[in-house]
């Protein structure tokens, strides 16, 4: 088993006998699927139907916890407590008494609250602690980990109020329920799905030379086909239109990416075919 401390990461806690039926109404997926197990991942999204905000779901008694970017702790606070009206709910930032780390390897045996990863198989365990455990892995450590299997990072691979979910993985890494009913944002999701209209997507990338900075243009022959997203230590996410991801390697800065599909990601018949 390996273990991280992600500073990086700060939790909301939800309160209140009204709290699942509250953010059933708000996020993308099932609320009530957070059990003792397992996390739920979800987004709130924008009216419109484009990201805000991502998190894993713990809960934890009679409370709620959403590990969340620690940066967008307070705005995901003032952004839920918009909807409040008369739900019996309160929401506050609990950073400072939740440690967030993330396991992965062999079923950790830590105090705290410890919950499956629901994105993938081998993306492990999140453990919530009022205080620091022992780590054998750093942040960057978990940050080469969950780009090898090609999941997002909140702000550093999506732009608010212009990613869509599809685009990033959400219905394969298990960040949507399709049964649950309405919720804010869901008419575009749901379009999206069923008319096939994802031209883009989230992909793994190798990295050959310098790591391009987040936002770099990605080209082909001078032709603009996406652009770089998160990276670390030679691996990446670039968010690429479907065709950049039929003819091999793509230019990036002063470096050539290489995409890498992963074997979970759904992509139209022949978008990843390489000639050989």
């Amino acid at each position: 088993m390996t273990m991280a401390f992600l500073p990086e990461r700060g939790v909301v806690e939800v309160t209140g006998a009204d709290r699942v039926a509250f953010l059933q109404g708000l996020i993308s997926n099932d609320v009530a699927a957070a059990d003792g197990q397992a996390a739920v991942w979800a987004a709130l999204l924008s009216p419109q139907g484009k990201w805000l905000a991502d998190f894993l779901l713990v809960a934890e008694g009679e409370a709620l916890l959403l590990d969340a970017d620690r940066a967008q702790v307070p705005e995901l606070v003032q952004r839920l407590s918009r909807f409040r009206l008369r739900s019996k709910v309160a929401l506050r930032d609990a950073s400072e008494e939740w440690h967030v780390h993330a396991a992965w390897g062999a079923a950790p045996e830590a105090t705290g609250l410890v919950r499956r990863d629901p994105r993938h198989p081998e993306a492990g365990w999140r453990v919530l602690s009022p205080a620091p455990l022992s780590s054998d892995a750093t942040a960057q450590d978990y940050d080469v980990h969950r780009l090898g299997l090609g999941l997002p990072d909140g702000s550093r691979d999506m732009d608010a109020e212009k990613s869509v979910l599809l685009e990033a993985g959400f219905d394969e890494l298990h960040g949507v329920s399709w049964t649950k009913g309405c919720y804010m944002g869901q008419e575009l999701t749901a379009r999206t799905k069923y008319r096939g209209l994802v031209k883009r997507r989230l992909v793994p990338v190798r990295v050959e030379g310098p790591l391009p900075a987040r936002g770099t243009p990605v080209t082909r022959g001078g032709t603009e086909v996406g652009e770089m997203r998160s990276g670390r230590e030679g691996r990446g996410l670039a968010l690429l239109r479907m065709e950049a991801l039929r003819d091999g390697a793509l230019d990036c800065g002063a470096a050539r990416l290489i995409p890498e599909p992963p074997s979970w990601m759904t992509l139209p018949e022949g978008a990843a075919d390489v000639p050989a």
